[in-house]
């Protein structure tokens, strides 16, 4: 039986208060009935669970990448949506966002914006001013899942890539808003907020490494730093940050964000274990809410990669046998942690390629061929990871000793990969023709003589390319050598 469709949540706009932990539950209800029908290719179904998800709770954007991702799927990437069709009803809830707009109401600008994108996800319009109104309602990852969205349509539109930029640029994140700006300068030449832009955000990106934000010059970082001294001196004569947000929790235990707020401070401080035990209790409180279980993921990733930064460290300074071993055992430890985290994520977005490829690269890092190569096969859909993909699968058919199927592997990758990519094409390259060249030998010293002509032919000309781009690229010029010898003799 399907969930009772949650209702918006009242609470919506600036002065939210936190969701009730029993509406997070109904909410994570729709969101796994929805990514299961989605999962069965019952797109319309799945619509209506990602809606309900998405009103419930406006600012998460795990809810709205899936609705979106939905939509996308429904309507096979087109980039059109339901077509023509549609086209005078989305006129129509067009003008309902115009008078939403003038008004600033802003959550009726995000209800409204779903009617729209339900008929097309690709209404760049649309996205934008739902984004603006995420912008005015402080919801900063979901502003940047419609931003991203309009750049889905058209990746080089100046005025997407602008707003995006400066959405970035808020969160910190400097060298994704320095790329938007960098296209903005290439549709519009000249273009000065562009340039101001990059130069600024450069200058950030420097001063934010050493905690100076805001400064302009060092006079402000000097009185930044007083100011932030004094603030510092009258906090601790009460309470320590970490004491005033457990107090905040105490008064208010269904907030999440306190936790969030509280989980992100020690982690800064690099307390990665009181991080992961105040996610666990939000987690408790949320209802198991999704976005909250993957913090807790993230959390557990980032202590584990941290831990084994300093294992292999300590390898290199020591270079003792004992600190070598805990190296490659931490190093074993956190794939198996990213295999779990992986898996999980996985099942829970089975059509996400990039998910499976991500799963994919732990299988096989853990020997699990087999079971890595079901999941690279299922990473093909992913256009941009193609080559790299194929380039895996061969690698896992190898260790298999399924040759045929590696070496048809690498001629795909080679195939796949881009001329810019260079290093990636002489890797491919150097596979196939490497691997054809074994088959090769093998075939010319049986019975299967033409076989082995064959082979020989596509490993002279994988290395023959191979050897143009870097003739001295690991042992080419000896495989070379071998070709020649095996044709002479052929």
């Amino acid at each position: 039986m399907s969930p009772e469709p949650a209702q918006p949540n009242p609470t919506d706009g600036p002065n939210r208060q936190p969701i009730p932990p029993a509406m997070r539950r109904r909410l994570q209800q729709c969101f796994e009935h929805g990514t299961k029908s989605a999962a069965k290719s019952d797109f319309d179904y799945a619509t209506n669970m990602f809606e309900q998800c998405v009103k419930g709770d406006p600012g998460n954007p795990i809810y709205v990448g899936n609705f979106i991702t939905n939509l996308v799927r429904k309507y096979n990437d087109n980039k059109k949506g339901a077509g023509f069709t549609s086209v005078p009803k989305v006129k129509l809830l067009r003008g309902s966002l115009q008078k939403s707009s003038y008004s600033k109401d802003w959550d009726a600008i995000l209800k409204t914006g779903l009617e729209v994108l339900k008929l097309n996800p690709w209404e760049v319009p649309t996205l934008t001013m739902m984004a603006d109104a995420c912008d005015q309602l402080k919801l900063d990852e979901v502003e940047l899942v419609y931003l991203k969205q309009a750049l889905n349509f058209d990746s080089k539109d100046a005025e997407v890539n602008r707003k995006c930029g400066r959405a970035l640029a808020r969160r910190g994140e400097f060298d994704q808003a320095i790329a938007c700006w960098h296209r903005v300068e290439q549709a519009k030449p000249g273009d000065e907020e562009a340039q101001r832009a990059i130069a600024d955000l450069a200058i950030e990106k420097t001063i934010s490494r050493g905690g100076y934000e805001g400064a302009e010059n060092s006079t402000d970082v000097m009185a930044d730093k007083a100011a932030k001294a004094d603030r510092r001196s009258e906090a601790n004569s009460k309470l320590t940050p970490e004491q005033q947000l457990e107090k905040a929790i105490t008064k208010k235990p269904e907030d999440v964000a306190l936790y969030v707020e509280l989980s992100e401070l020690h982690a800064r401080e690099e307390r990665f274990r009181e991080a992961e035990e105040v996610l666990t209790r939000a987690l408790q409180v949320s209802g198991g809410e999704i976005s909250v279980r993957e913090r807790l993921e993230d959390a557990q990733l980032r202590r584990g990669r941290h831990q084994l930064k300093i294992a292999e460290k300590k390898a290199l300074t020591d270079k003792t046998p004992e600190a070598e071993k805990l190296a490659k055992n931490m190093k074993v430890e956190f794939n198996s942690v990213e295999l779990e985290v992986y898996g999980k994520r996985s099942e829970r977005y089975p059509n996400n390629p990039g998910l499976r490829f991500e799963l994919g690269l732990r299988m096989k890092r853990a020997g699990q061929y087999a079971e890595a190569i079901k999941c690279f096969q299922d990473a093909l859909g992913d256009a941009k990871r193609k080559a790299q993909t194929h380039m895996e699968l061969g690698e896992c058919f190898q260790h298999i000793k399924q040759y045929k199927l590696a070496l048809s592997n690498y001629i795909a990758s080679v195939e796949a990969v881009s001329p810019r990519e260079v290093d990636a094409r002489k890797l491919a390259l150097y596979r196939a023709g490497n691997l054809a060249l074994a088959l090769a030998a093998k075939y010319l010293a049986s019975d299967n003589g033409q076989q082995g002509k064959d082979e020989l032919g596509q490993a002279e000309k994988y290395l023959n390319e191979l050897a143009g781009l870097e003739f001295g690229y690991k042992d080419v010029p000896a495989l070379l050598d071998k070709v020649n010898k095996l044709r002479h003799k052929g």
